[in-house]
C-alpha cells in the first residue's frame, strides 16, 4: 500500500499553522473535519493518533473537536434541514445515485484508506465492502423516491384524512471501527434520502473513509446536509447529547448504548441502535460437516470475528460433534489464515486496535479448565495485533466466552440432546441480533426460524445480508433497523392530516 500523503486529499490539512499543534512530526498528516460543506482545521489542542494496526506505527492524527466545533457542525445541519427537508424526493435520489457513482469510480481509492484504518485484506474490500457501500447508496437513493402512507379517505364523516410522512430533522450518529465505510452509508444514506440532515462521528481510529466520502458528498449534497467531526469517546457523547439533533442513531458496544438510551431519555430524542451479538449456529445431525464448516469457518472469521453477526456460538448435536469439530479445525487451519493486509492467501487482518487485542486475548486467558483450546488461541507474531482463528470446545452455558461478546476470531463449540436443548442454548443469551440453523430437515428449519429469539435468521448458511432486507436485533442487540425500506422509514416521522368538507 502506498503511504497516504498530506495532499491527496483536503481532509489532511498539513497547509494551515493550526496543524502544528497537533504534531511536532510535521511528517504526519492530521485530519479536518468536513462541515457546511468544506473540510476545516480543528481548532483543539488535542489530537488522537491513528495507528495502523498491522504495523503499529502511527500513520496519522485526529482532531478531539471542541463542543463549539460540534456547535458549529450542528448549526450548519439545521440551516440546511430549512431547505433539504422541503426538496423534492427525485432531487434528493438525483445527489446519492451521483455520490454512488462517485465513489464506484473512486472505490480503489477508498479500499485504501479502509485497508489502511483497518488493517483488513486490501485485494478483496473493493468486491467485499466497497461495492456493497456503493449498492446501499443506490438502494436509499430509490428509497427517496417510495415514501408511502395511507391512502386519503373519509374515517370519519364529512372529514377527510391522509397521513404524510415527513423528515425528523436533524439526526447525529457515531459509527464504529469494524466496518467504517458501510457503517457510515448504512447511517447516512438513509436520513438523507429521507430529508435529514447528519452530524456524524466516526470511530477515533478509523475516521479516513468516512471524512472522504463527506468531503466527496460536498460535490453533490447542499452545505451542511452532511458533516463529519472526529474525536473520542467524549465527543461522541457530547455530539449525542446536544440539544439539537431530533434522533440519535449509534453502533456500537452494549454500554454505549445503554448511556446513549439514557441520554436521549432526558430529552426525548428517538433513538436507533445496532449494538453486539452473539450469533449461535445449531448444528444438527443431518448436517453435512464439510459444508457446515466452509459456511462457519468464513462467518465466524469473516473481519477477524469483529462483526456482530459473526458466527461464534457453535451448537452442535452430540452424535456428529466429533466430526464437525475435525471439520472446523481443519477448515480453520488452511482457510482461516490471518496476515498483513496485502499478504496473499489470508482471510482477514489485524484486529483493529490493541484494547481489542488484548480483550481478545484476555478472554482465551481466562477460559475453564473444563474448555480445550482444538486449534489457535494465541496472538501471532511480534508486531500488529493479529490473533490466529481459535476454536474452543468443551463450553458450557454460564462460561465468559459463551455468554459475552469476545468480537474476535473465536468459535465456541457446545453439544446438544435435542431441538429443545438446541433453542433454549440459542437464545440463553442477552444478545438477539442474528442465528443460523443447519438442517436438511425443512420443517425443523421453519419451527426454528419462529422460536430464536433474533432479529435475522439463516438456514444453511450465515452472514449474507443484501440492501433490500433489514438488519437489527432484539434484547441487548438494540432496536430500529439498517437496511431496507424498514431502516428509511426509521428515518421518517408520521403525520396526520384531516380536513373538515363543510358538509
Amino acid at each position: 500500500m502506498k503511504p497516504i500523503r498530506a495532499t491527496e486529499s483536503v481532509v489532511f490539512g498539513m497547509e494551515n499553522r493550526a496543524a502544528e499543534r497537533y504534531s511536532s512530526r510535521m511528517s504526519i498528516p492530521v485530519l479536518q473535519n468536513v462541515v457546511d460543506g468544506r473540510s476545516v482545521a480543528s481548532r483543539s489542542d488535542e489530537a488522537i493518533d491513528l495507528i495502523d494496526p498491522a504495523t503499529e506505527e502511527v500513520y496519522a492524527r485526529a482532531p478531539i473537536s471542541t463542543p463549539e466545533e460540534i456547535d458549529e457542525a450542528y448549526r450548519a445541519a439545521d440551516r440546511a434541514f430549512q431547505h433539504w427537508g422541503r426538496t423534492a424526493p427525485s432531487e434528493r435520489q438525483l445527489a446519492l445515485f451521483r455520490l454512488a457513482d462517485a465513489l464506484a469510480d473512486r472505490a480503489d481509492e477508498f479500499a485504501d484508506l479502509e485497508s489502511q484504518d483497518t488493517g483488513k485484506p486490501r485485494a478483496s474490500l473493493v468486491a467485499d465492502e466497497i461495492d456493497q457501500s456503493v449498492d446501499q447508496l443506490r438502494f436509499f437513493a430509490g428509497a427517496a423516491r417510495d415514501l408511502n402512507g395511507r391512502s386519503a379517505g373519509e374515517y370519519l364523516a364529512g372529514h377527510t384524512s391522509y397521513v404524510r410522512r415527513e423528515p425528523i430533522g436533524v439526526i447525529g450518529q457515531v459509527t464504529p471501527w469494524n466496518y467504517p465505510l458501510n457503517m457510515a452509508i448504512w447511517k447516512i444514506a438513509p436520513a438523507i434520502a429521507a430529508g435529514n440532515t447528519v452530524v456524524l462521528k466516526p470511530s477515533d481510529t478509523t475516521p479516513l473513509s468516512t471524512l472522504r466520502l463527506a468531503e466527496l458528498a460536498a460535490e453533490f449534497l447542499p452545505a451542511g446536509v452532511l458533516n463529519v467531526v472526529t474525536g473520542d469517546r467524549t465527543t461522541g457523547a457530547a455530539l449525542l447529547q446536544h440539544p439539537t439533533p431530533q434522533m440519535v442513531a449509534i453502533t456500537g458496544s452494549v454500554r454505549a448504548g445503554m448511556e446513549v438510551a439514557r441520554s436521549a431519555a432526558s430529552d426525548l430524542k428517538r433513538v436507533h441502535l445496532e449494538l453486539g451479538g452473539k450469533a449461535p449456529a445449531l448444528v444438527f445431525a443431518d448436517a453435512d460437516p464439510e459444508k457446515v464448516a466452509e459456511g462457519l469457518v468464513l462467518a465466524g472469521y469473516f473481519n477477524g470475528g469483529q462483526d456482530c453477526t459473526a458466527a461464534t456460538r457453535v451448537i452442535v448435536h452430540e452424535s456428529i460433534h466429533d466430526e464437525v469439530v475435525a471439520a472446523l479445525a481443519a477448515r480453520a487451519r488452511s482457510h482461516g489464515r490471518t496476515g498483513a493486509p496485502h499478504e496473499e492467501g489470508i482471510l482477514y487482518g489485524a484486529l483493529n486496535n490493541a484494547a481489542q487485542l488484548e480483550r481478545v486475548s484476555g478472554v482465551v486467558d481466562r477460559l475453564p479448565s473444563h474448555a480445550e483450546i482444538v486449534t489457535g488461541g494465541r496472538r501471532q507474531g511480534e508486531k500488529g495485533y493479529f490473533f490466529e482463528a481459535t476454536i474452543v470446545t468443551g463450553m458450557r452455558q454460564d462460561d465468559e466466552a459463551v455468554q459475552e461478546e469476545i468480537f474476535g476470531p473465536v468459535l465456541t463449540v457446545q453439544t446438544f440432546r435435542d431441538e429443545a436443548e438446541a433453542l433454549a442454548m440459542a437464545n440463553g443469551v442477552k444478545y438477539a441480533l442474528a442465528a443460523s440453523v443447519w438442517t436438511n430437515d425443512h420443517a425443523r428449519a421453519m419451527r426454528l426460524s419462529r422460536d430464536l429469539d433474533f432479529g435475522c435468521v439463516w438456514v444453511n448458511t450465515h452472514i449474507p445480508f443484501v440492501s433490500d432486507m433489514p438488519h437489527g436485533g432484539f434484547k441487548h442487540s438494540g432496536y430500529g433497523k439498517d437496511l431496507s425500506h424498514y431502516g428509511f422509514e426509521d428515518y421518517t416521522r408520521i403525520k396526520h392530516v384531516m380536513t373538515f368538507l363543510g358538509e
